[in-house]
């Protein structure tokens, strides 16, 4: 029963998960996975930079910087950590400067990603997957690549539809 069981999930896996993962050759997913693994190890030896609050995706040598940081020197030391690491072809730096916020908003802030999050899961033209959802005080933040400006679009719109957002940071970046 359990092989039975882990057999579907595989078989699954490989066919909802196959035609996401074809627009990059297995020599580019390893490629953007040593980037990206290189970016966050210079991201946690810079100095004055909330490695932590600094999220990190690379495509196609591309990468792309999101999250919150409290001030521009974070965020300036961050792309700059990004652009040393080798393969990087084009570092996009959309991290949000915010302050500091409370305990209380932490907390309204986490269900508040889960109802966005749930919300872009149900938007059958987004890839819900491929996107990362972060709040700091309501603000909503959308960071990842997607395939297009009609996805970017629906999934910014969906966001902003959720009761509680204030606003949505918008950090998407259209694949090359």
């Amino acid at each position: 029963m359990k092989f039975k069981f882990l057999s579907l999930l595989a078989t699954t896996l490989v066919a909802f998960g196959g035609p996401a993962l074809a627009d990059k050759t297995t020599g580019e997913h390893i490629d953007d996975g040593t980037i990206t693994a290189d970016v966050k190890a210079r991201l946690v030896d810079a100095k004055g930079v909330p490695s932590g609050d600094v999220n990190v995706e690379a495509y196609k040598g591309v990468v792309l910087l999101s999250g919150f940081v409290t001030d521009n020197a974070a965020k300036a030391g961050a792309e700059t950590a990004a652009k040393g690491a080798k393969g990087v072809v084009k570092v996009h730096n959309a991290i949000t400067v915010h302050p500091k916020t409370s305990v209380g908003s932490k907390i309204d802030d986490t269900a508040l990603v889960g109802k966005v999050k749930a919300a872009l899961i149900d938007e059958k033209h987004v890839d819900a997957g491929s996107i990362n959802v972060e709040a700091r005080d309501s603000i909503v933040q959308l960071g990842g690549f997607v395939s297009g400006k009609a996805e970017k679009d629906k999934a910014l719109a969906t966001a902003k539809g959720v009761k509680g957002v204030k606003s949505v940071d918008d950090a998407l970046y259209i694949k090359p």
